[in-house]
């Protein structure tokens, strides 16, 4: 699982170091490398003599001790020195006095620095634990979850925690490794509660979407009819709505095995199974095009065109795609177990084979929408087959992906009769074993 990894960046302290001025052995003040810069005043050292206009009086006065003892000049110029020292020590301190206030200043504005850094990185810090901190939730609520098809178990897991069904991805993930779901987990809309233990919350996810409001279950082998009730049943859609959407005028350029439909009718093609519509607008159009895409994906693999060259080969019948399907419907009504389906499409080729008439009782069905009387029997309609050869106008219900497989790939066999109830399942060559088979089945 992603996990976010922050990267920080260290940070650098400049320090600052202050030579003495003064060197300790000599007592002397040491002078500075640096020269003065422009917007410094030049002073003269207190030792310079300044030139003065001299007055009569000082001239006489000067030139009356010009012989000035040797003495007397030493003293003199050890005074000056002194006073030269004593300037020059007054001028440091006074340079001292100035750095100060001026360092203080440095370390006030480095303290105010780095509080601001703490104004700055703590609230980021604290902005970035919110991303991953949950809002509390009571436990027992119901919560709806959709997980998108193709979703990689983190993605799942940040879904869940944004539904507040768990809190924790690395123990969601840890439970995923123990129960090995990494690769069972389903995608749709489940209905969860708030307060499951990450293991129940794994162990439904991969059992499946659980959302029953958001589920439509269409059992193999229903009419189109039959379809618009159990959408109105089941998600609350008009009947009346949905079959005046399923024309295949509608969707038939965008599904091309629609091309050949009679009667502007979606019979055959709307696959029965049980449909996760969570995310899914609730509306005709809507449910309509999802079953049209899993007959699509149903048939993605199937070989049409292998098996009408087969079949002609066979059984010298030419069938269409659409015939086929037309077939498969009529296998899906009257078988009862997989191992039948191929052996009735075989009956059903032969007997197209021979110019005989299906005459399957299911295709009448599909009118009365019941029971089939011997009257009905005699009822004229073009989807009777007792008195019309060749197939049905349309299918008759919408085929399983087994009966279509049957439909494609027959068994090679030489039955023209079947009679299959609960207890029996028999096959025959001719009427006279078929009627063998229908009266021990009245006796037994």
């Amino acid at each position: 699982m992603p996990t976010s990894q922050d990267n920080s960046q260290g940070r650098h302290a400049a320090h600052f170091a202050q030579q003495g001025a003064q060197d300790a052995s000599s007592g002397r003040a040491r002078r500075a490398a640096t020269p003065r810069t422009s917007t410094e005043r030049t002073v003269p050292p207190a030792s310079a003599e300044r030139t003065v206009p001299p007055t009569p009086a000082r001239a006489a006065g000067m030139a009356g001790t010009s012989q000035m003892s040797e003495r007397t000049a030493r003293a003199t110029r050890r005074a000056a020195a002194a006073h030269q020292r004593r300037s020059q020590g007054a001028k440091k301190s006074s340079g001292a006095n100035h750095a100060g206030p001026f360092m203080a200043l440095l370390a006030v504005i480095a303290v105010l620095a780095m509080v601001g850094v703490g104004f700055l990185v703590v609230p980021n810090l604290f902005k970035r634990g919110e991303t991953t901190k949950q809002e509390e939730y009571p436990a027992g609520e119901q919560v709806i979850v959709v997980i998108p098809d193709g979703s990689s178990g983190s993605q799942i897991a940040q879904l869940l925690i944004e539904n507040h069904v768990i809190s924790d991805e690395a123990a969601f993930y840890q439970e995923t490794q123990k129960q090995n779901a990494d690769a069972k987990m389903k995608s749709g809309t489940y209905q969860f509660i708030t307060g499951a233990t990450v293991s129940e919350v794994v162990r439904q996810l991969v059992e499946g979407p659980n959302a029953k409001e958001y589920q439509l279950k269409l059992a193999e082998g229903l009419t189109v009819a039959q379809v618009a009730a159990a959408v109105e049943d089941q998600l609350g859609i008009s009947a009346d709505e949905f079959l005046e959407q399923a024309k295949a005028s509608n969707y038939a350029a965008e599904y091309p095995f629609l091309a050949d439909s009679s009667d502007d009718s979606l019979e055959g093609f709307l696959y029965g199974k049980t449909y996760d519509l969570g995310g899914t607008d609730m509306t005709p159009d809507a449910v309509i095009r999802t079953l049209l895409n899993q007959y699509q994906t149903e048939i993605s693999t199937l070989d049409f065109e292998a098996a009408r060259d087969s079949i002609r080969e066979t059984y010298n019948v030419d069938i269409t795609d659409y015939g086929l399907i037309k077939l498969a419907s009529v296998i899906e009504r009257e078988a009862t177990t997989d191992e039948d389906r191929p052996l009735i499409a075989s009956v059903f080729y032969n007997r197209l084979s021979n110019g005989m008439y299906l005459q399957s009782d299911a295709t009448m069905m599909y009118v009365t929408g019941g029971e089939v009387t011997a009257d009905d029997l005699q009822t004229d309609s073009p989807y009777n087959t007792y008195l019309n050869p060749g197939l049905t106008p349309t299918p008759i219900c919408s085929p399983s992906i087994e009966s279509i497989q049957a439909a494609l790939e027959p068994a090679n066999t030489d039955y023209f009769y079947f009679f299959i109830n609960e207890n029996v399942h028999q096959f025959s060559e001719t009427y006279e074993e078929h009627q063998q088979a229908i009266n021990e089945s009245i006796n037994s």
